[in-house]
C-alpha cells in the first residue's frame, strides 16, 4: 500500500454541519501508522463536540463564577479531554475508521 487515502466522503458526509474550525484535515496518508492518526484525529473530534454538549450549562453558578477567561479557554479544556480520551482508546471509533480508510484504499487500487 503506497498511498492511503482517507475516505473523503465519510468524513465530509461526518463533517457537515460543523463549522467551528476545529475540524480534523482531510489529507493523503503514506502509511497504516499515519491512517491511524487520521482515525485518532476524526475520533478526538468528535469526542471533543460531545463533550462541549454534555458540559453545556454545567457549572453556570458555581462559586467561582468562572467569568470571560473561563469561557475563552473552555474550549481548549474540551478539546484537551477529548484528545486524552481518544489516545487512551476513546471509544472504539478510532480503530473502525482506520479499517475502513484501509478498506477504501484497497477498493481504490482494484
Amino acid at each position: 500500500m503506497d498511498t492511503l487515502l482517507a475516505p473523503d466522503a465519510l468524513l465530509n458526509q461526518a463533517l457537515q454541519g460543523a463549522s467551528s474550525g476545529r475540524e480534523p484535515q482531510l489529507r493523503q496518508v503514506q502509511s497504516e501508522e499515519e491512517a491511524r492518526q487520521v482515525a485518532e484525529e476524526f475520533e478526538a473530534f468528535f469526542l471533543s463536540q460531545m463533550v462541549e454538549a454534555m458540559f453545556k450549562g454545567v457549572g453556570e453558578n458555581n462559586p467561582f463564577n468562572g467569568g470571560p477567561g473561563e469561557s475563552a479557554f473552555q474550549g481548549l479544556l474540551h478539546e484537551e479531554y477529548a484528545r486524552i480520551m481518544a489516545g487512551a482508546g476513546g471509544i472504539g471509533l478510532s480503530e473502525n475508521l482506520t479499517q475502513e480508510i484501509l478498506r477504501y484504499q484497497e477498493a481504490e487500487e482494484a
